[in-house]
């Protein structure tokens, strides 16, 4: 892996060499994403000098983790059972370090039903919208009615706890409530709820956020509070919106980093971005997801979501964001292993004797 500017092989000897676990896969529609991830995660962290293994997250990590000696534990486990908690929490009962967010944030942030409330409650701009779950009311047919009702005539449907645009349905105006029910069916046989969300007709464009960073974070990085990451433009040109596709088929989406738009527009929607990452209690690094502008507003902001593990591919937004604000994925990988190690484990109060 060669990567200008980035340190050398073996330059991580300043600080000692780390024996990482990279966790990946899983029972997840988005395992194969994970796993690419995890390729170039791993790739990164070995160039940095540290000894790296990929486990994959199934029946058996426990085991695998709690007997392998692993200094720190990186999560690329996307979407359910590796990004909505549950990994962590195995890991906080194993007192191993991670990197990312921990077991709260992480549940929050991928429960996207939970996380709107909380980022509306905060004063954030989240899309008007509505959770339909399933088994709840009179069908399908019932649930699009209350949906074009309560919402409006242009929509998007979405599960709640689902990532990578899967099973995202954009209607616009004028289409059968027929589809908009077929829809709602379609995340309910992936997904214990739906959410339809009004269907703001911008630009769509991401946020990375990184930290925040203790002392011990490397010079390119630095220590303190979180950063927001230049913005990206995401275009799809043969594709209607960036569906899952358009993510991870090369060449399929167009990126523009820095997104072009005015310092004062860029800034508010880095600013919003630290501030969902810091409502849902997100750590080390996410990624933001807007639409900027709708009719007769180009101005106007919707919040879309907060991903706590985002993709790490080698055409994901967060490694080229990361890059074109200096900092190249083994300097990235290193400054997570090294935070997660100076973090530790979580802290344990011991327990209180019961009373005679």
């Amino acid at each position: 892996m060669t990567v200008p500017g980035a340190m050398g092989p073996g330059a991580a000897a300043a600080k000692r060499a780390l024996s990482i676990a990279v966790v990946q896969g899983g029972p997840s529609a988005e395992a194969e994403v994970s796993r690419a991830s995890a390729a170039n995660v791993a790739s990164a962290l070995a160039f940095a000098g540290h000894r790296v293994v990929r486990l994959e997250l199934d029946a058996f990590i426990a085991e695998s983790l709690r007997t392998g000696g692993y200094d720190v534990v990186f999560p690329v486990a996307h979407g359910a059972v590796g990004e909505d908690g549950s990994l962590q929490g195995v890991l906080e009962v194993l007192e191993l370090p991670y990197v990312g967010s921990d077991v709260l944030a992480s549940a929050l942030a991928m429960h996207k039903r939970v996380a709107r409330v909380l980022l509306r409650d905060a004063g954030l701009p989240v899309a008007k919208g509505i959770a339909l779950g399933r088994g709840e009311g009179a069908g399908a047919r019932a649930a699009a009615d209350r949906a074009r009702r309560e919402v409006g005539a242009r929509l998007v449907v979405k599960p709640s706890a689902q990532g990578s645009a899967i099973g995202v349905a954009r209607l616009d105006e004028g289409v059968p409530v027929a589809d908009l029910a077929h829809a709602i069916e379609a995340v309910w046989a992936i997904d214990e709820c739906a959410l339809v969300e009004h269907f703001a007709r911008g630009r769509e464009v991401t946020c990375a956020v990184l930290g925040p960073f203790g002392a011990g974070a490397p010079k390119p990085i630095g220590a303190g509070a979180s950063k927001a990451l230049p913005l990206i433009e995401i275009l799809s040109p043969r594709d209607p919106f960036y569906s899952y596709e358009a993510r991870y088929t090369p060449g399929r989406s167009v990126h523009v980093c820095p997104a072009p738009f005015p310092k004062a527009l860029a800034e508010k929607v880095q600013r919003i971005a630290l501030e969902a990452h810091a409502v849902l209690g997100c750590r080390d690094l996410s990624r933001i997801d807007f639409v900027v502008g709708d009719d007769g507003a180009p101005k106007a902001i919707t919040l879309l979501e907060v991903n706590t593990m985002p993709g790490m591919t080698a055409t994901s937004l967060y490694p080229e964001a990361a890059a074109a604000a200096g900092f190249p994925m083994p300097v990235l990988c290193d400054a997570w292993a090294n935070a997660a190690l100076e973090r530790g484990s979580a802290a344990r109060v011991a327990a209180r004797p019961l009373p005679r």
